[in-house]
């Protein structure tokens, strides 16, 4: 390391930020970087962990900068919020269709108010007090028909709890790059506790076994996690399973147990140590010859954290599932019948399940999940004729996918299990089916339907819910922001053209993964039509389609016909290459009728 470099803990509130200060800091030479994301309460526990690894500073924003100062003596640096910053997640939020606020501490709001009187904008700006205030001011806003709010990491957090859409405003290079200047001035009135506890460290790390030092509360004080060479993520991994085995290291002096991380078993030993007046739990970990257990292919196990985690990283957890559709699984979650999930490939069944069993009252208890479409037959044989299958259990939530793909025979024995073990009464049982396009109801849906007396839900494909698509790119798109350190406000209007023109075969998934393509590669504020038109060429190569969309859903008689004036044009459009001239000339009207009849 540079003799004049500095060592600089980030703790990042969102991934992008995260990104966005491992560049700017490979552009200097005075300071060192290690970055990891963590919010509030993981924030802090993440500078628990590493307060003994010798940084000078710790750099990370808002609330959690407050608290990890709260929490810890080394130095904390706060990125503030430039008014550039919260100017660009306004301009994101220009292009959503319904209400919208903003909500933050006075940091954010007095600069939005500024904002607002010089450039004339009338909208809600309410300043939160405390991080108490959070939640009642989100219900006060759903309550009177605010559909969105652009707002700080804590508020975005709660906001999508409470089914709200939420941009977080991101902070730009220049506020981290005058982060980084102010701690490189800071940090050098801290030389002489570096130099400490260096040697400190080095008594310690000089051995091969892990160690962990908790107080009886569950706070880490101490661990060689960075120095026992596992990777950021199974650092977090192990620090979440000894916090789990804090109440019976607690009782039984000297225990040893073995526990599993990803594809490696260790050997664990704790024991207690009074400093008074404190005691503290200390775990020794070292890798053990154990090998561990293989799972059941196909078959796997998840609890409600997991499934909570899976959910609001999901494209349906970021952009809203749709009030109609929402309002379908609110009815159906008070019910203990079975439910079959119809769908189309891509078009989010597992999205529906988790919000299913998050609103069920077994969301305690576990998730067990059954996909055929990766069953073997010594899975098969493990479901229905062994002691410990998943059948055997009860109070739990049982998922079995994909029940379109299995034979006729298998398929009789799954219902036969399934009646005889009592199942639907002793878990709660939820299925999925995959439809081909226009097909509403497979014939094997329909044996489960009559057999199990399940519910049914039918999932739209993208292509039916096109009018939904800019509140869509606008919310998914910020949270691509947050994710690659990005400040994409919007698409081009011909863009967005082309979006709404592509049959999307492949549904969310691929509209998910399509976006996700398109604001990477853009180096402008605004994805551009070119790359659009790009992207989707390839799309339609990889399908092996045209992307058009089938000739009997082209046209909805059930429509308005102001929406069936639009689903005319972008079919012109389309037919045309997305050249709006020869599109108006085709049928016979100017391009601002064309667009004027698009716009209603």
């Amino acid at each position: 390391m540079n003799s004049r470099s500095i060592r600089v803990l980030g703790i990042a509130p969102y991934e992008g930020m995260k990104t966005a200060m491992q560049k700017l800091a490979a552009e200097r030479e005075d300071l060192e970087l290690d970055v990891y994301t963590g919010d509030l309460n993981k924030g802090v526990e993440i500078a628990r962990q590493n307060f003994n690894s010798n940084y000078d500073v710790i750099i990370s924003r808002g609330g959690t900068a407050e608290m990890i100062g709260k929490a810890t003596s080394i130095p904390v640096i706060e990125i503030s919020l430039s008014v550039y910053d919260i100017l660009r997640a306004m301009k994101l939020a220009e292009n959503y269709s319904d209400r919208y606020a903003v909500v933050g501490f006075s940091a954010i709001t007095d600069s939005a108010r500024l904002l607002c009187d010089l450039l004339q904008y009338d909208m809600d700006i309410i300043t939160l007090h405390s991080g108490d205030d959070v939640q009642a001011v989100l219900k006060s806003l759903k309550k009177k028909g605010c559909r969105m709010v652009v707002c700080d990491m804590i508020t975005n957090t709660t906001a999508k709890k409470l089914g709200l859409n939420a941009i977080l405003i991101t902070s730009g290079a220049e506020s981290i790059q005058t982060a980084f200047d102010m701690a490189v001035k800071l940090s050098r009135s801290y030389a002489d506790m570096r130099e400490q506890n260096g040697f400190l460290n080095a008594v310690i790390q000089g051995s091969d076994t892990i160690t962990a030092v908790f107080d009886e509360n569950g706070r880490l004080h101490f661990s060689t996690f960075e120095k026992s060479g596992l990777n950021t993520e199974d650092s977090e991994k192990l620090f979440h399973l000894l916090k789990k085995e804090l109440p019976a290291a607690k009782s039984m002096e000297g225990r040893k147990v073995i526990r599993t991380l990803n594809s490696s078993s260790y050997a664990i030993i704790n024991q207690t140590l009074h400093v008074a007046p404190n005691k503290y739990i200390v775990f020794y970990i070292r890798e053990s010859v154990v090998p561990p257990l293989s799972g059941r292919r196909g078959i796997s196990i998840s609890d409600k954290r997991e499934e909570e985690e899976k959910l609001l990283g999901s494209f349906y957890g970021i952009t809203g599932i749709g009030d109609e559709l929402k309002l379908r699984i609110q009815q159906m979650s008070q019910s203990s019948q079975p439910v079959l999930i119809l769908g189309e490939e891509g078009t989010g069944k597992d999205q529906v399940i988790r919000e299913l069993y998050y609103q069920s009252p077994l969301k305690n208890n576990p998730v067990i999940t059954v996909d055929f479409s990766s069953c073997d037959d010594k899975s098969w044989e493990f479901l229905m004729n062994h002691h410990n299958s998943p059948f055997t259990d009860s109070n739990n939530t049982i998922v079995l996918k994909n029940i379109g793909i299995l034979s006729e025979a298998r398929q009789k024995q799954l219902l036969n299990a399934v009646k005889d073990t009592n199942l639907c009464k002793r878990n709660r049982l939820f299925l999925t089916c995959v439809c081909r396009p226009d097909d509403s109801m497979p014939v094997q849906a329909m044996e489960y339907i009559k057999a199990l007396s399940c519910l049914s839900l039918a999932l739209l494909p993208l292509r039916k819910r096109l009018s939904d698509l800019p509140d869509m790119i606008s919310l998914y798109l910020g949270a691509l922001n947050m994710e690659m350190g990005k400040q994409v406000i919007g698409l081009e209007d011909g863009a967005l053209e082309l979006l709404k023109a592509y049959s999307w075969p492949s549904n969310y998934s691929q509209f998910k993964r399509v976006l996700r393509e398109l604001a990477m590669i853009t180096v402008k504020p605004y994805i551009q039509t070119s790359d659009v038109e790009e992207v989707l060429d390839r799309e339609r190569t990889f399908s092996g389609t045209d992307g058009l969309l089938p000739f009997n859903s082209r046209i909805d008689i059930e429509k308005t016909l102001d929406e069936i004036n639009q689903d005319v044009i972008q079919m012109v459009l389309r037919e045309m290459g997305g050249n709006q001239s020869a599109a108006a000339k085709r049928l016979g009207i100017s391009r601002t009728t064309m667009w004027r009849l698009l716009k209603k």
